[in-house]
């Protein structure tokens, strides 16, 4: 692996896998191997380490570091917190929305409707991913944004661990009507579909959607 001396680029790297399930839940993180692929000494791996846990990617289990276990309980606590959020972030948005933003919001619709039934998840997760960040921008609240993403973040992991094909016409259809909500700048639709929005994804990654 290409030479990352420095913590935050380890981290960056080691939060990425276990995203993206390549680091599975509950998978062991062992220092002097991690030292040895990255090529580096075990402080900076240390160092990515603890950030990784302070964010809950990883804990301390006996005498080592394990991958967070994904748990029903821990999606739970993270919708109460999007349920919350998210809705204010999105009100923002549609409050201090620019002109060129509003060209921005234009071209996702167009990239959505370049999805097919042949879309990996990952793309579409990323995609989703990837219009949210671009609502939390338009909001203009970098503090909020930050916690919001980094929901958003442990959210993805639950998504790739489904073992079905997403449907993206579903999956973007409550993107399409949020923007349009934002469009029309109706406060009362833009509630009702994050709500939506955030209830339907957890039924989704149960399965009971």
């Amino acid at each position: 692996m290409e030479l990352k001396s420095d913590p935050n680029e380890i981290y960056a790297a080691l939060r990425k896998k276990i995203i993206r399930l390549e680091l599975p839940p509950e998978s062991v993180l062992n220092l002097s191997d991690l030292a040895k692929e990255f090529d580096v000494s075990r402080t900076p791996i240390k160092e990515a380490l603890i950030s990784l846990q302070s964010e809950e990617w990883i804990m301390w289990q006996g005498s080592r570091f394990i991958v967070t276990p994904l748990s029903l309980e821990r999606i739970r606590e993270i919708t109460e917190i999007r349920m919350v959020l998210e809705i204010k972030a999105n009100v923002w948005a549609m409050e201090r929305i620019t002109p060129p933003e509003w060209e921005e919001l234009d071209r996702i619709r167009t990239e959505i409707s370049g999805f097919s039934e042949n879309s990996s998840n990952q793309s579409i997760i990323d995609f989703d991913f990837f219009i949210h960040h671009t609502i939390f921008k338009i909001a203009k609240n970098i503090q909020l944004a930050k916690i919001l993403e980094r929901l958003l973040s442990h959210y993805l992991r639950f998504w790739l661990s489904i073992p079905r094909q997403i449907d993206h016409s579903v999956f973007f259809k409550e993107a399409i009507e949020l923007i349009e909500a934002i469009r029309m700048k109706d406060e009362p639709l833009i509630r009702e579909c994050t709500t939506n929005h955030i209830r339907n994804s957890v039924a989704q990654i149960m399965g009971t959607r």
